[in-house]
C-alpha cells in the first residue's frame, strides 16, 4: 500500500479513537476484552504512550525511549497528544532512514504502516470495551495487516524465541488471495480464513481456532495459531 493510503486509514481510525475517548469516566473504566489486564481508559494511554514514542523516533531518526502513561486520567493526556502525533506521521518522509524493528531497510514509512494498523487493532478493543460492533476495515487494509503480522511479526517472534518454533512449515490462506508460509520445512498444515477472521485473528481479537479451516496437521496448525504470532 502506498503512504498516502495508510495515512488515510490512520488519520480515519484516530478520529473513531478520539471520539471514543470522549466517553463519559464509567465507559472508559470499561475492561478490554482482549486485554484483560487494562480498562478502556488504560488503553488510550497505551495508545498515548505509542503515539508519543513512534513521533519521537521519527523526528529523530534513532531509538528513543518510551514514556509512560498517567496512572488517571489517560484518555485526556492521549487526547492531548494526537494532533501533534497525526502531524508528524502527515509530514514524515517514508525514505527517510529512521530505526525501526522491522527489516531493513529501516525507514520511516515503517511507521507509518505500523501506526496504521495499530491504532486500527486497538479501534477493535475500544469498540469491543465500550460494547459496539466491531468496526469495518477495506479488504486491502486488512490483507496489508496480515502480512505485516506474517511476514514481519512471527517471523521476529521466532527470532526472539517468544514462540516455539514449530518445526515444519504452516500454510496461512486468505480464499482468493495471497498465501503465507510460516516455518521451514515441508507444509504440514495450512489454516484457511477470510480477511477479517484472519487479520483480527492474529492478533487475538477473534479465535483463528474457531473460525479458520484447519488442514493438514491441525494440532500443528493450533500450536501455530497459538503463537504468540504477535507481541
Amino acid at each position: 500500500m502506498l503512504p498516502d493510503r495508510y495515512l488515510a486509514e490512520l488519520t480515519s481510525n484516530l478520529g473513531a479513537l478520539e471520539a471514543l475517548a470522549r466517553q463519559p469516566e464509567n465507559t472508559l473504566k470499561s475492561p478490554v476484552p482482549a486485554c484483560p489486564a487494562w480498562t478502556l481508559d488504560a488503553l488510550f494511554g497505551h495508545l498515548g504512550s505509542i503515539e508519543r514514542w513512534a513521533a519521537a523516533v521519527v523526528r529523530a531518526g534513532k531509538y528513543v525511549e518510551e514514556p509512560a502513561p498517567p496512572a488517571e486520567k489517560a484518555a485526556t493526556w492521549f487526547l492531548d497528544g494526537a494532533p501533534d502525533f497525526l502531524a508528524t506521521m502527515a509530514s514524515l518522509d517514508p525514505a527517510a532512514p529512521c530505526w525501526n524493528f522491522g527489516p531493513p531497510p529501516r525507514t520511516a514509512g515503517f511507521w507509518l504502516r505500523r501506526q496504521a494498523h495499530e491504532h486500527a487493532i486497538h479501534l477493535v478493543d475500544a469498540h469491543q470495551a465500550s460494547g459496539l460492533a466491531a468496526p469495518e476495515f477495506a479488504e486491502d487494509f486488512m490483507l496489508d495487516g496480515i502480512d505485516e503480522a506474517l511476514a514481519m511479526f512471527a517471523p521476529r517472534q521466532l527470532r526472539l524465541q517468544r514462540m516455539t518454533d514449530p518445526g515444519k512449515a504452516v500454510t496461512f490462506r486468505v480464499p482468493g488471495g495471497t498465501a503465507w508460509t510460516l516455518g521451514a520445512g515441508d507444509v504440514a498444515a495450512s489454516v484457511t480464513a477470510r480477511p477479517q477472521e484472519m487479520y483480527l485473528g492474529l492478533w487475538g481479537r477473534t479465535s483463528l481456532s474457531e473460525t479458520a479451516v484447519l488442514d493438514g496437521d491441525v494440532d500443528l496448525a493450533l500450536r501455530v495459531i497459538r503463537g504468540p504470532l504477535t507481541p
